[in-house]
């Protein structure tokens, strides 16, 4: 065979894999052939979800089995050496991988990430694994003892399978090469739902393993994250970790799990001072955005005393408000893995957003004159807003019609959907509760937990927890809250958030969105929805919402903070340090409540995430019809495609891929008969569609049948009839002819060996394609 007949396959098998081989490449431990890093994109259109492609590299080498260092992408011999060269690019740009290559099977180029640098190569030149990593470790300027904790492999267990993915590498690989370096702050960034905690187990067990770090603090705010971290990512650190509890400490150990609170006290009687200054070689701060000013103050405290320490922390939410952020201790982020990409690579759950505009709401409530609330207070007069609901003032109708809002959804779609309904305040998550209980009795009196708040100050809710989480528990399905629930809880089957509180912190935004974005497709959790009641969905638009992380002052590392700057921080979570309850003081201050004011539903829009990360309100047509003309310019390009694909299933993949789904637009029309081209073309073009009844009709009338005979007749009618029935998907598979009607022509090689063999059988259907979509 010709080298320019053959295929890209056929390419790597006869020359690209024995060159990379005869260079030293063992093709069996340095080398991952057809590496698929993504998940390949969900695409949510109604109830539908579909996923997008993969991203796959033709081959991914690795020096150590940590460490990849080069992509080749390949191409068949039509293409010329270079043709893969930008995709090799993008990929190593993704990997973090320092050289790209491109080969047809001639040869090699080279792109050297780090130099900036490219070079061909003859198909025998491809570099040694020993000749890139001395490029790459003069570049990077590493030396040999730093070499040998870079090399310290991954922990990896054959029972579960589970290796990091490649974002998680990338993370580990930067912090562990950092501090090999003699780095000692670090800061990385990683979405809600992407495994921070599993990369923070990958980065101690390395160093861990190494020796290089023995003794290791791992700190946290909530019970909750330490017992989940230790049960689960943790656990085969079992025989040398232990949970500082009581503020008790055991120097015996090597891996301390606490809360801050636990080594925290007042000025006296600090239980961190137990330990000397330089006990912890390595300090994780899990969530290190978090906290009130106190809190903060808190952590810092524990910082700066293990100031020899190396010290990581690591948090979804990088960006606050333009202030001193808590964050700026660790400095620039060493590797960022945002929301959008994490949606973007199908490895988070895309989400849409219902959008449901109040009367009250949008208009505002003004009492009248000496109008007084069912307490027989007086009303102050002036006009209360979304901002006032709830907080200063209580109108019962809202809360009834947002329940009952929530409760028509979860009909129509799933009644156990888990929901989280996140709320003003405690009082106001337990009026929420009652108003839910009312609209959903036939399930509540199954099962009196399929409502319950989950605040900090109800124990019963608490105990819950864990329950809500469990994908396995069927209950409790709807829970109301106010902070609690805002971050660390992993509630993976999670598809609905429901937003009734006035949120204005990014912060706690992006961590409230997080408690949605965990894919579970063993349980149909694709996607998710944000029911927004208070317009906060408003924040996605902010350019903060997924941007770079906002350094407004860097502190070195023994540098104390001012009291000043300390008094800036924002305050997020609201956990009191001695009992983990939330503090209330909203319901300390005095409320107005009403019960005579009717509330009602003006409008609701619903939106999706757009392939650029943005929300878009465009109804289905509209959508479709701009993505089919991005990428087929004019009808005409349009039929030329379509007549040239062997397959005409391809082209609707295609679409399907660009968020394009065809049942979902044939439901929009009032013919559901029309073929797939002709809605495509109806849709985008303005094209008068034909019925798939129609096109059959024109076919059989304009006696193109008459070109076959016999049998070979009856099954080209046959084939009609089938298109005329499910479509041209259908005609174009083979295996329909195992099926009736055509099984009664005996089988499948009986009815291609009438057309002359298996080829002649599909030139047959391709004409009879032409000739249906000739009209």
């Amino acid at each position: 065979m010709k080298k320019s007949e053959m295929t890209e396959e056929d390419i790597k098998i006869k020359y690209i894999n024995p060159a990379i081989e005869k260079s030293g490449w063992n093709i069996n431990k340095n080398v991952k052939f057809e590496y698929c890093f993504t998940k390949g994109k969900i695409i949510v259109r109604g109830n539908k979800t579909k996923r997008g492609e993969r991203k796959k590299a033709d081959y991914l080498l690795y020096y150590f089995p940590n460490k990849p260092i080069a992509v080749i992408e390949a191409k068949d011999n039509n293409h010329s050496v270079g043709d893969g060269m930008q995709q090799a690019i993008e990929y190593a740009n993704i990997l973090n991988v320092p050289f790209a290559y491109s080969s047809n099977g001639d040869g090699f180029l080279e792109h050297d990430m780090k130099e900036g640098k490219e070079r061909e190569l003859k198909i025998n030149e491809f570099p040694s694994p020993e000749e890139l990593w001395k490029r790459y470790k003069g570049i990077m300027n590493i030396n040999e003892e730093q070499e040998k904790l870079i090399a310290e492999p991954y922990y990896f267990n054959n029972k579960e399978d589970k290796t990091p993915r490649y974002y998680q590498m990338i993370a580990i690989n930067k912090t562990v090469e950092a501090i090999a370096k003699g780095q000692n702050r670090i800061l990385i960034v990683m979405a809600t739902g992407t495994g921070k905690t599993y990369t923070a187990f990958q980065i101690i067990y390395r160093l861990w393993q190494s020796k290089n770090k023995r003794k290791i603090l791992y700190l946290a705010d909530r019970n909750i994250l330490i017992d989940q971290t230790m049960q689960q990512d943790f656990k085969p650190f079992s025989k040398y970790m232990t949970k500082i509890e009581h503020k008790k400490l055991d120097s015996s150990y090597e891996i301390y799990m606490s809360l801050y609170q636990q080594l925290s006290g007042d000025e006296n009687k600090e239980p961190f001072r137990d330990f000397k200054s330089d006990f912890f070689d390595l300090i994780i701060v899990d969530e290190c955005h978090r906290g009130s000013a106190k809190e903060d103050s808190l952590w810092r405290k524990i910082l700066e005393y293990f100031s020899s320490a190396t010290q990581i922390g690591m948090t979804a939410t990088p960006k606050e408000n333009k202030e001193v952020s808590n964050i700026s201790y660790f400095g620039k982020p060493i590797y960022i893995y945002s929301l959008k990409r994490g949606i973007e690579d199908g490895f988070l759950a895309p989400f849409k957003v219902l959008r449901v505009g109040l009367n009250k709401d949008l208009e505002g409530y003004r009492p009248t004159e000496g109008k007084k609330d069912i307490y027989g207070n007086e009303i102050e007069d002036k006009i209360y807003d979304i901002k006032d609901f709830d907080k200063s003032i209580i109108i019962d109708d809202r809360t009834k019609v947002v329940a009952k809002r929530i409760t028509e959804f979860l009909k129509e779609t799933d009644r156990f959907a888990k929901t989280i309904i996140f709320c003003a305040d405690i009082e106001h998550a337990e009026r929420m509760r009652q108003a839910l209980v009312n609209e959903n009795s036939d399930m509540v009196k199954e099962d009196s937990r399929y409502i319950m708040r989950i605040t900090g100050d109800n124990e019963e809710g608490k105990k819950q927890l864990d329950y809500f989480i469990d994908v396995e528990s069927k209950y409790p399905v709807i829970v109301t809250t106010s902070k609690l629930l805002t971050t660390g809880v992993d509630c993976k089957t999670c598809r609905l958030i429901v937003l009734d509180n006035v949120i204005e912190s990014m912060t706690e935004f992006k961590q409230i969105i997080g408690r949605g974005t965990r894919i579970q497709e063993d349980y149909n959790k694709e996607y998710f929805t944000i029911m927004d009641f208070r317009n906060v969905s408003k924040l996605f638009a902010d350019p903060e919402f997924d941007g770079e992380p906002i350094q407004v002052k860097e502190i070195s590392e023994n540098e104390p903070i001012t009291e000043e700057e300390n008094n800036k921080f924002e305050d997020i979570d609201f956990i009191d340090n001695k009992n983990g309850c939330e503090f209330d003081e909203e319901n300390k201050r005095k409320k107005y409540r009403i019960n005579d004011v009717e509330v009602k539903i003006l409008n609701e829009t619903i939106q999706y995430i757009g392939d650029n990360g943005k929300l878009i309100t465009e109804n289905i047509i509209d959508y479709s019809k701009r993505n089919i003309i991005g990428e087929y310019a004019t009808l005409e390009s349009f039929i030329n495609a379509w007549n040239k694909e062997e397959r005409k299933q391809a082209i609707i993949e295609e679409l399907q891929n660009k968020g394009v789904f065809i049942e979902d637009l044939r439901n929009s029309v009032k013919d559901k008969d029309i073929d797939d081209f002709d809605l495509i073309c109806h849709i985008a073009y303005d094209k008068k569609p034909l019925t798939k009844k129609e096109r059959a009709k024109g076919v059989k009338e304009s006696g193109y049948l008459y070109k076959y005979e016999g049998i070979a007749r009856e099954i080209i009618n046959a084939l009609l009839d089938k298109y005329m029935d499910d479509g041209i998907s259908d005609i174009e598979d083979v295996k329909i002819l195992k099926n009736n009607p055509f099984d009664k022509f005996g089988g499948v090689v009986k009815i291609t060996n009438i057309f002359g063999g298996k080829e002649g059988y599909i030139k047959a259907v391709k004409d009879l394609e032409n000739q249906i979509y000739m009209a």
